[in-house]
């Protein structure tokens, strides 16, 4: 099972309030270094902290991050974005792709990029932040690239594990960050997000169901698609 002590980490993303989480439980836990990527990296007041310019949406970013963190063992695809609405009908052609393009293409690319790296060595690990809408579809085109997402994470797991590198996907409701900003009701902190994540890697597992409302969804996909989704069968008003 992948251990977090003297890892070396590299975390899209990190500038965020789920990544700077991520950054500083990965440090907590004993981690070598950790290469923290963004778009615009920002300074930290830790040394086995290194800020790391990445694009995940530009293929000429992910190689050079490959070169500068060539000796990485754990990939954490946090990187995501919302697009302008949820409506499938109602957004802009070019913001679906752009949406795509950050939460699907942009960590399939960096996985791509980073199995040789890791491949065989130690505690080697990818894991992908997904989301409940991976799985309930009420977020239009972010629901569907996560979905793309959750999708890709099955088969990189299949791909992956005869290299000896341990595939994890994340999947939760809410989180208290200025994406879910607009969101009512319960929502995890970024803080207990990160430890459950890192929890679940070193705990060896496949999959993190964060909160209730996620594990209530996933048990929900057996069933008939009425059950998830009940307003089908509502009386028309």
């Amino acid at each position: 099972m992948p251990s977090l002590n003297d890892a070396v980490l590299l975390i899209t993303g990190a500038n965020g309030g789920i990544g700077r989480e991520l950054v500083a439980a990965a440090l907590a836990r004993g981690a070598a270094t950790v290469y923290a990527a963004a778009r615009t990296p920002r300074t930290w007041d830790d040394p086995r902290v290194v800020p790391l310019h990445l694009d995940v949406t530009d293929p000429a970013s992910v190689r050079a991050a490959v070169e500068a963190a060539s000796d990485v063992t754990v990939v954490i695809n946090n990187a995501g974005a919302n697009p302008p609405t949820a409506s499938l009908l109602d957004i802009d052609e070019t913001d679906i792709a752009a949406n795509v393009e950050v939460n699907f293409f942009g960590p399939v690319r960096v996985a791509r990029a980073f199995a040789p790296v890791i491949s065989g060595r130690p505690g080697a690990a990818l894991v992908d932040i997904h989301s409940i809408a991976s799985w309930y579809a009420f977020g239009g085109v972010y629901s569907a690239s996560k979905a793309a997402m959750w999708s890709a994470t099955n088969s990189l797991r299949l791909e992956l594990a005869p290299r000896g590198v341990h595939v994890m996907g994340v999947h939760m409701g809410y989180v208290d960050t200025p994406m879910a900003a607009h969101a009512s009701g319960p929502k995890l902190t970024p803080a207990d997000l990160a430890g459950q994540v890192l929890d679940g890697l070193e705990a060896g597992r496949y999959e993190v169901l964060a909160d209730d409302l996620t594990r209530q969804v996933r048990a929900s996909l057996a069933q008939p698609v009425e059950a998830l989704y009940p307003e089908l069968t509502a009386p028309a008003e």
